[in-house]
């Protein structure tokens, strides 16, 4: 997700100083994904490096309200208006676990598989029970609460369908077929070369 993209969006509504920025995005996002205030400061930083934002007017209380430039409110309308490119490889560490799991000899998968789906069945129980806290549960807040919230039950459901997946994938291979010894052949110095598209 992009903080980056997201403060300066919050930014293109008017100035804000860097608490006030955090409780903006805590309102738009249903408080799902805390920041804290130095990712706040450091990401306004990169951004005035960047020419996207600038230090405007510091009130009684020596808050500094920053501002979004020209150039910052034509990246937050290219950000709007582009879609999210979902990352091609993986580097999600349960995929890469029971991918180096299911090839290593004398590991119980099947325990492995178990214990994640008793984990995702917990957070999935979880996520549908949540409630909403805010003042207006038909206001803009909530909203934004329940896109997040439903984005994260989808997850849930989805990596729940895919243990399944590689559980039925697992049982029709025998054990000592997926056992993968080290090679002795000797690995090439520098990168891999990349798999084709």
């Amino acid at each position: 997700m992009s903080v980056r993209q997201s403060l300066l969006a919050i930014l293109d509504q008017g100035p804000c100083y860097g608490y006030q920025l955090r409780a903006e995005f805590d309102r738009r996002t249903g408080s799902t994904w805390p920041l804290n205030v130095g990712q706040i400061y450091n990401t306004l930083e990169r951004l005035e490096r960047d020419g996207l934002v600038e230090k405007g007017d510091v009130d009684e209380q020596g808050h500094v309200y920053w501002q979004i430039t020209a150039a910052g409110r034509a990246d937050v309308s290219a950000w709007l208006q582009s879609p999210v490119a979902r990352a091609q490889g993986t580097r999600d560490e349960l995929a890469i676990k029971l991918a180096v799991a299911a090839t290593l000899p004398g590991v119980d998968v099947s325990a492995v598989i178990r214990r994640q789906r008793s984990a995702s069945l917990a957070q999935l129980e979880e996520l549908t029970s949540a409630r909403y806290t805010g003042a207006d549960p038909d206001g803009p807040e909530h909203l934004a609460w329940s896109l997040v919230v439903d984005s994260m039950i989808f997850a849930a459901e989805a990596a729940l369908r895919w243990l399944d997946r590689v559980e039925h994938r697992l049982d029709a291979h025998p054990q000592h077929a997926l056992r993968l010894e080290l090679s002795t052949e000797r690995p090439k110095r520098g990168r891999p070369a990349k798999a084709p598209a």
